[in-house]
């Protein structure tokens, strides 16, 4: 598959590079596993002096001497003797940059934690002596949300404070599915486009495993996510577990139980059987992995709050491929995709919502965007948009099949949301139905 949009990120980096000219930047690169971070720096960094270093999980010298080698092969400058420690190299770099400009990428940073802690240190060290006299553009790149978010944010970490520019990648927006869906499968359906959403989140890795494979319809995805040997099926357990550690088995029946609409703390609690607040807590501000999310125009203070795993690809992984993992286990892939297709319509039709309201956000006409739903559950909107400028807003139903979709009900509804919130009195409402075929 080609190279698809990125065009901000790539002018924010080549914006940044420009800077690095007078003197040294250090931009942070964050998102999650498999999003085309690395792709991104690659394509960012073309035709330029680009020293690229993998810190791959093995000993320093051993990495040591792959960065030696980098170096003598990009930059064309031998380095006498053997190097064992990274601090000497990052010192010679830094040394170097002064006289001559270059990029210097350091994919999965955080993996210094696991190899030689004492390198933050170092790199505080050298770079708060050379960063003004230096014309080094370095590039931190990492997709472990946790130490990530400890090395940069955290007070009390030697690189706190240091970085001159933040970046974090987000999945490919509802349009450039649509155009990628468009490229490869002219003749697309409102269903194969929801399947590639509901799959893949627009992580870019995902969509490219999909099309690279000719898998472009609804069924051609499923045959080729869940079959023997597919990349998909380890997943989820190989994305987060270096995450969570030895408390993984907590994290995963919580967040399997939310992929399941146990989205309340009660239902959540009960499914688990313990108190889980912390839990909770960490998977919203430590791992980036929940999120939590009230009424619109609801007072900070409510009660009334449910938790969603933004990730698509989370949410199908946890809801099927976690739950019925003893399928797997036993070859029943055929037995597990008859479970997926019986449940698709209803499990999609979820995604789906979240797809219109990915779409309004994109584009840009709203100020404030959410759903609604009352403490008992009585009275529940898929959608409230509001433009607070313009004095108008949409109040929406969603659902798969426009012909179960009554609007009459929906505008109760919404005159019920109106009094109980005391908001919208005074604006232009208009009440509308999305299903797939406004896709």
């Amino acid at each position: 598959m080609e190279f698809y949009n990125r065009e901000k990120e790539i002018k924010e980096l080549l914006n940044t590079q420009k800077r690095s000219l007078e003197n040294a930047q250090m931009t942070v690169i964050t998102g999650r596993r498999r999003i085309g971070k690395t792709q991104l720096l690659l394509k960012a960094t073309e035709g330029q002096p680009t020293l690229y270093f993998f810190v791959a999980r093995k000993a320093e010298s051993f990495l040591c001497q792959d960065f030696t080698q980098e170096i003598k092969d990009k930059l064309g400058i031998p380095i006498l003797g053997e190097v064992n420690s990274f601090w000497e190299l990052f010192k010679f770099l830094m040394e170097l940059s002064k006289t001559q400009s270059f990029n210097l990428i350091m994919d999965e940073f955080q993996e210094f934690f696991n190899i030689a802690p004492s390198v933050y240190s170092d790199i505080q060290h050298y770079w708060d002596v050379n960063k003004d006299q230096s014309k080094m553009n370095l590039l931190l790149s990492g997709s472990v949300h946790s130490l990530m978010h400890k090395i940069f944010q955290n007070a009390k970490e030697p690189l706190f404070g240091r970085a001159t520019a933040l970046l974090r990648v987000k999945p490919f927006e509802t349009s450039v599915l649509k155009e990628i869906l468009a490229d490869h499968s002219p003749d697309y359906t409102s269903e194969d486009l929801l399947a590639l959403y509901t799959f893949t989140g627009g992580v870019a890795k995902y969509v490219q495993l999909l099309m690279d494979s000719g898998s472009y319809t609804l069924k051609a995805m499923l045959n080729y996510i869940i079959r023997e040997d597919s990349t998909f099926i380890p997943e989820g357990k190989n994305m987060l577990i270096e995450e969570f550690g030895k408390e993984y088995a907590n994290y995963f029946t919580i967040l399997s139980a939310i992929a399941r609409g146990e989205n309340t703390r009660a239902k959540i609690e009960a499914v688990v059987n313990r108190e889980i607040g912390g839990y909770l807590t960490k998977l919203e501000h430590d791992y980036g992995l929940i999120s939590k999310v009230t009424p619109i125009f609801s007072k900070v203070e409510t009660k009334n709050v449910r938790y969603t795993l933004e990730d698509n690809f989370l949410s199908f992984w946890f809801r099927f491929i976690y739950k019925y993992s003893y399928m797997v286990e036993v070859g029943g892939y055929e037995q597990l995709k008859e479970i997926i297709v019986r449940d698709y319509p209803t499990f999609s039709g979820k995604i789906l919502e979240r797809y219109f309201r990915a779409q309004y956000i994109e584009q840009m006409r709203f100020t404030r965007i959410g759903g609604y739903w009352d403490r008992k559950g009585e009275n529940e909107i898929d959608m409230v948009a509001v433009n607070e400028l313009g004095k108008i807003a949409d109040i929406i139903e969603i659902k798969r099949n426009a012909g179960n979709i009554n609007l009459d009900k929906l505008r109760e509804k919404g005159i019920h949301f109106m009094k109980a919130t005391g908001e919208l009195s005074d604006y232009k409402v208009t009440y509308k139905a999305l299903s797939m075929n406004d896709m």
